[in-house]
This record gives structure tokens, sequence and C-alpha cells, in this order.
């Protein structure tokens, strides 16, 4: 019996050549180099750009189903081209497979957080790049119901596999290329300890082998052979793209300088003669292949980080779904127990607040999910006129009383003259109370004792709110202060209040600034959002500029 994942590899297997590709570098040669490698696979609608500016314009003005993209590039960069597709409703969906050098963790997790399809490592052969289209494909398949469960189920458990067992890489194979039936045998000997070995007496079983899959990681190739020798098997090979970056060390009895100038000039890594102490000739390929497997590793290493981020986003997906659908069932059933005449006035007032409490939860819920869409750069703002000053004033009442222990004083300050109305930001609402009730809190926290915390609202274009309170912020978080998990002292403390709160003022077009102060023992945010104007052309409003 196939399973879902099955079907949906062996669909994209027999639909892969009907797809449209852009193919996305700066380098011309690496460009041919991939497309030629789409058309060994059969691919034939291909289209190309040499950097992501040019790459948007094609994607805006024709369908694409898988981009290819090179990532450090002129002009626009192939991490800049991802976060514009994932942030663009009509393209946010494309399959992006990034091609790249970069060994550096951080980039790729950067990458991976920008909603990357796939990862493949430079440099790669046909092989390598139809298993991560094949992989990329599948992904699309997004099983829903009870197909989705299982597959979860299947995913999140393979992932807690392989982190359990961190299974080693398989042995590399090494393919051996002779003639003479002893030597052939010699050779097997000496590496079938280490590495797959696979053996072939002439030119055409050799290329037949090196079209195969998997395709061989390293040829050792003999130079002097009937019909076609190693020389002319080399050619062929790197005549065509998919086995054009198989590397070669020619093995040979042949001692002549021009015949190891000429393999060198085809391109072989190494020229070894048998007459060699195999001692020799094994650790050269053993160095050679270290190469190698670090390259495999590092691709296996890429691969894994992809599928746990994948894994996390879909459980943590599940669960904001879940956790809703459960609050949302306890609001409606406590509702409707308030509204029952025939429940006393005080616990109908509890049932009240049991459902103001529940309502609010749900509403970090779907905070949680705005803030995942910011990270990811599908977030989209639809900004309408927002009284700052009710939301400041809503947050320091209530501030008051959760921090009544610590007798502070927490007010709110304005410019405004008494009876005048107080400006509006243009922005989210929601958003705007979940910032400032970070912010005040956060402020009431790190504020001594009988000290003030002061919330002041300035009318200005853009409008600012500094929120201040007694106290510095620790001299280790202060260059680190708006990343994520960056905490400090604070029991319980997830370090991600501030982060958040900046997302969410930058998903309002606005920004914090944070100034901290030894000498006046103080420290002030500063929130600027952009200033509600109403538009008498349009009746609409829009924000000053």
């Amino acid at each position: 019996m196939i399973s879902f994942l099955d079907e949906a590899t062996l669909y994209n297997r027999m639909k892969i050549h009907e797809l449209t590709y852009l193919v996305v570098d700066d380098l011309e040669l690496m460009r041919a180099v991939t497309v030629n490698q789409l058309r060994s696979l059969g691919c034939e609608k291909i289209k190309v750009a040499s950097n992501g500016s040019s790459a948007l314009k094609i994607l805006h003005h024709g369908k694409i189903d898988v981009v290819l993209c090179d990532w450090n590039m002129p002009v626009m960069s192939g991490l800049d081209l991802l976060k514009t597709l994932r942030a663009d409703t009509a393209l946010a969906a494309t399959p992006f497979l990034m091609i790249t050098a970069e060994a550096e963790r951080g980039r790729i997790e950067e990458v991976i957080h920008a909603g990357v399809s796939g990862l493949l490592v430079k440099p790669y052969n046909a092989g390598s790049l139809r298993n991560r289209l094949e992989k990329v494909l599948a992904g699309r398949q997004r099983p829903v119901g009870a197909a989705a469960g299982a597959l979860r189920t299947k995913t999140v458990a393979a992932a807690q596999q392989r982190r359990a067992t961190d299974a080693p890489l398989a042995p590399s194979r090494i393919l051996v290329v002779d003639d003479y039936p002893v030597s052939l045998k010699l050779m097997e000997q000496l590496f079938k300890d280490e590495y797959q070995v696979l053996t072939a007496s002439n030119g055409e079983a050799a290329l037949a082998i090196c079209r195969g899959d998997p395709m061989p990681d390293l040829l050792l190739m003999d130079v002097l052979m009937p019909g076609m020798d190693g020389f002319e098997v080399v050619r062929r090979l790197h005549a065509q793209a998919d086995t054009a970056q198989i590397p070669v060390i020619f093995v040979t009895g042949d001692d002549n300088e021009e015949a190891r100038i000429k393999g060198m000039e085809l391109g072989a890594v190494d020229f070894v003669l048998k007459s060699d102490d195999p001692k020799a000739l094994r650790a050269r390929v053993r160095n050679f292949i270290k190469y190698i497997d670090m390259r495999r590793q590092i691709q296996a290493d890429f691969d894994a980080m992809l599928d746990a981020a994948m894994v996390r986003e879909d459980v943590e997906h599940t669960t904001r779904h879940d956790i809703k659908g459960s609050l949302a069932g306890i609001v409606g059933m406590v509702h409707s127990l308030a509204e029952d005449p025939d429940m006393s006035t005080k616990h109908a007032s509890q049932l009240r607040l049991v459902e103001k409490t529940a309502q609010q939860v749900m509403d970090m819920v779907n905070l949680s999910g705005e803030i995942y869409k910011m990270e990811m750069g599908n977030f989209k703002l639809k900004a309408t006129p927002v009284d700052l000053g009710e939301i400041l004033h809503r947050i320091v009442d209530l501030s008051r009383s959760t921090f009544s222990d610590k007798h502070l004083t927490v007010e709110v300050d304005t410019d405004t003259p008494v009876g005048t109305e107080l400006p509006q930001a243009l922005g989210d609402a929601n958003l705007c109370y979940s910032l400032f009730q970070n912010l005040i809190k956060n402020a009431c926290e790190a504020a001594p004792p009988n000290s003030r915390v002061v919330v002041a609202l300035r009318d200005e274009d853009p409008l600012r709110v500094l929120v201040s309170n007694s106290g510095v912020v620790p001299q280790e978080l202060r260059a680190n202060f708006f990343e994520k998990f960056t905490t400090s002292g604070k029991k319980g403390g997830s370090g991600i209040g501030t982060y958040s709160a900046q997302m969410l003022a930058k998903a309002q077009n606005g920004e914090i600034v944070m100034d901290t102060s030894d000498e006046r023992n103080r420290t002030q945010l500063t929130v600027t959002l952009p200033r509600h104007v109403f538009d008498p052309a349009t009746g609409t409003p829009s924000a000053s500029r």
C-alpha cells in the first residue's frame, strides 16, 4: 500500500518535466549548468534571470512553478527575493529552492526562517538537483483533515527518530574503472572496508554507471584501456550536465608527463601512478572523500534543519488552531451560563470574568499567529484610526492594580490641552494594545518599589509614546535588547516581550528605540507610529507625510 507521502512524491516525479522553472544566478556559467541539468531531467520550460530584481519581473508576468535561485547576487540577493515572494500574496506559495555555498548555521537559519522550500549545496549534480526538486514538490501536497493528522504524526516521529539516532552518512560510492581484472580486484580490496566500491572494466560500462542513480561520488579511472580510453570517458562525462560534477582521479601505469598534464587539463583532481605505494593512494582518496563527505554532511544537516522547522511550523499552526477551537467553545458555554436568568448576580459576574479571561487568552493565541506571519513576511496591515490615549489609560489602570504591592506611581502624561481630542495613530488597535501592554508591563517589572513609571503621549508627527522608569538595562543586554529570547534576572522571563513589541511596531510602519542612562538611572523606550490624518478628498484615513 502506498502512503500519502509516497503518492505525492510519485505524482511529482511524473509531473516534474511539465513544470515551468525560473533559474536565477548572476553567473552565466552557473545558469547554464543548472539549465542543462534541468534539461537532462526532461524539463524544457525554463526561464532565466541574472538577479532577484529581474526574476521578480518574470514572476509577475507569467506562471512560474519553481524558482531555483543562487543566494549571493548583486542588485537583489536570493534571500531578498525569497522574502519578497513570501510577502506577496500572489507569489507566496511558489516553491523556492535556494542554491548556496553557505555553511554558516546562522545564515541558513535565516533563510529557513524566511520560508525557503529547499536547500541545495554547491557543488551539486543532476541527481542531487532531482532529489531536492522531488522533495520540494512533494511538500506542495498539503493534506487536510485526517490525512493531515496522520502525516503530521509520521513526520514528527521521523524527526524525533532522526534526532535520537543521529545516523551517520552512508559510505561514499567509489567507481573503479580498469580493463585489467587483477588491478580491478586489488583496488576493490583496497577500498571496500571504508567505501561502497563499484567496478567497470571499460569506458561504456563506466558511463552507464555514472548516468545511473545514485551517481558515484568519485571515479578512480585507468587511462590506457582498449576501445574508449580514460581520457575519452572523462570528456564524455564533462560533456553532460548531469555527470560533469563527478570528480576523477586518474590511476594509471603511464608515467608520461604529457599524459599527466593532459589528465589534469581535463579536470582530474589528481593523477596517481599504479606503481605508487597503495597506502599513499588510499590516503589521497581518503583526503578527497573527506571533502565530499563534508559537503554531503552539510546537505544532510541543512535538510534536517529544514525538516525540523517545517515540523515545528506545522505543530505550532495546529496547536493554535486546536487551542482557539477549545477556547471558543469555553467562551460560548460560559456566555450562555452568564446570560441564564436563573443564575445569581454574583455567579453571573464571575462567569463574565471567566469569559473575558478566556477571550484575552484567545486574543493572545491570535496575536502569536500574527507575529508568526510578520516573521515570515506574510503579514498585511489593515490600518485604521487608533485611539492611543484610551489604550494607554486602560493599560495603565490595569498596571496600577497588578503592581499594587510595589507601590508604584504609574501615570499617563499628554501634551494635549484639556478639552482637546487626543491625536490618533494609523494602525491596528489590537496590535497597539499588545505592543504597549508589553512595554508598560516590562517597565513596571523593572522599576524599583515606590518609584514612578511614566507613559507620555506626544502630539507630534509621527506620534511618539515614551515609556520611562527608574533603573537601567543590564550592560550585557543593551546591544541585543530587541532580539528574541533576550532576558536577564527575570524569573520565568521568556525574552520575547521587547522582540514582539518591536515586531508589532514595525508591522504598523513604526519603530521602538531604547535609551538607558547610568548617570540618570533611567530607562526610556520611545515608540513612533504614523499619525492618522483624515483625507476629506477620499473620506478615508491616511498617514501624515
